[in-house]
């Protein structure tokens, strides 16, 4: 029985980190190491990004519920998180996040460079204190805004090859950037009475779905014009540009879709393509390097 426990806490402390959400975040930073060092970069720096990036989204996802327990707690959706159940308690959270976040630091800017590691700890302090603690229960834009944690990433694997910042990382960027709002705004239309039952104004929450539509479509415009100039200004090839193109238009046509019919299952297909979309995306990025 004590080894079951042990399994369990250890579940427990893992699920604080939000895993399928940090292999998101991976699935972007090892391309874009790759685009930036224009072929593969060498194993043991794609490993000391992959671990380090990975401490440092694990630690702010679980200061994220730490500060999100008590709505946590009525939301059908998070009712069975590990601070909700009683699993773990909120200080041994808080104390669990900070030494992941302290790890990440120390490990990036051993391991790989102190831009790096300021890039990854800045995102989490942008996560937790712009997004969690400031926009996320006042502002409708507060996804639009504090979304843009999740598109630091990029930068960390792109200045962890090349050590600097330049326009073809801070491009990519801004595709992660505008990819954020649609990807979760279309996820949030499955949940707005939760949203709305905690007072958390997210969008769909506070607009009707042809607004949450309109501004979908809109955004996806701007990604997928963004996606493309992204592959001129880092001179990739036709492999990339033709699955920008591609993915955007489908991307688009999804948005419309939920436009016409407005409908929760819709909804939930535009967000599952746009998982598919930062997949091949940033896939197709690879292969035109490595191919």
């Amino acid at each position: 029985m004590p080894a079951t426990k042990a399994r369990a806490t250890v579940a427990s402390y893992v699920a604080l980190t939000k895993p399928r959400i940090i292999e998101l975040l991976l699935v972007t930073t090892v391309p874009t190491m790759i685009v930036a060092q224009r072929g593969l970069p060498p194993v043991w720096l794609m490993a000391a990004v992959i671990a380090g990036g990975a401490l440092a989204a694990g630690g702010a996802n679980a200061l994220n519920m730490v500060i999100d327990r008590d709505i946590d707690s009525i939301m059908q959706r998070t009712r069975d998180r590990p601070l909700v159940t009683g699993r773990i308690s909120p200080r041994n959270a808080l104390v669990f996040a900070i030494l992941l976040e302290v790890a990440a630091f120390i490990w990036l800017w051993l391991l790989v460079n102190l831009l790096s590691a300021a890039l990854a700890v800045s995102a989490t302090l942008f996560y937790v204190f712009v997004y969690s603690l400031w926009l996320k229960r006042r502002s409708e834009r507060n996804i639009v805004i504090g979304g843009a944690a999740g598109a630091v990433p990029v930068l960390v694997g792109w200045t962890a090859v090349t050590g600097r910042l330049d326009w073809a990382p801070l491009l990519l960027f801004a595709v992660i950037f505008y990819w954020t709002p649609p990807h979760f705004w279309a996820l949030a239309v499955r949940y707005r009475d939760d949203y709305a039952q905690v007072g958390v104004p997210m969008l769909p929450a506070v607009r009707s779905i042809r607004t949450v539509a309109v501004r979908i479509i809109a955004y996806t415009v701007v990604l997928w014009v963004t996606s493309i100039a992204f592959g001129f200004v880092a001179e990739l090839g036709a492999l990339y540009l033709a699955t920008a193109l591609v993915a955007g238009i489908v991307f688009v046509a999804l948005g419309i879709r939920l436009l016409r019919h407005g409908t929760p299952q819709v909804a939930m297909r535009l967000f599952n393509w746009s998982i598919t979309y930062v997949v091949v995306l940033f896939g197709a990025m690879a292969l035109d390097q490595l191919v």
